[in-house]
């Protein structure tokens, strides 16, 4: 995606984690299931693993992602890509709790940033910017 998307993508997702409570409820039933994910670290071959066996978010299938999206794996921005426009078009069966890889001394820690301001030399700042604002 060029830079201007990725960095509307994160603005919009910003807005909308603004509006939401620190505390999210999300309540079950015999007739629904929620899927539970953690620790992805950057590895979409898992992200698209989870999805192939459990399906993609929808009204009926929900998903609880317990942070550590990023860092360790190559592919960090493309799972935040991914999860963040899941959770804006589906905010009510798509939930991500921040981990501790979402935060700004573990990104630098881990090499997010570099990873970041390598892939678009141009916007690369302003994108690592705007991903630390929404974590």
């Amino acid at each position: 995606l060029h830079a201007r998307y990725v960095l509307n993508l994160l603005n919009e997702t910003r807005k909308h984690l603004k509006q939401l409570p620190n505390i999210s409820h999300v309540s079950t039933c015999y007739s629904e299931e929620v899927t539970v994910c953690g620790d992805l670290h950057g590895q979409l071959d898992d992200l698209f693993l989870i999805f192939y066996k459990n399906g993609l978010p929808s009204p009926s299938k929900s998903y609880v992602f317990n942070g550590d999206f990023v860092d360790r794996g190559k592919q960090s921005l493309e799972i935040l890509i991914i999860l963040f426009t899941f959770l804006l078009i589906y905010p009510k069966e798509v939930h991500l709790n921040r981990g501790n890889h979402e935060d700004h001394m573990v990104n630098l820690r881990y090499a997010l940033c570099v990873g970041l301001i390598a892939m678009s030399r141009v916007h690369g700042k302003k994108i690592l910017k705007m991903v630390q604002n929404v974590f």
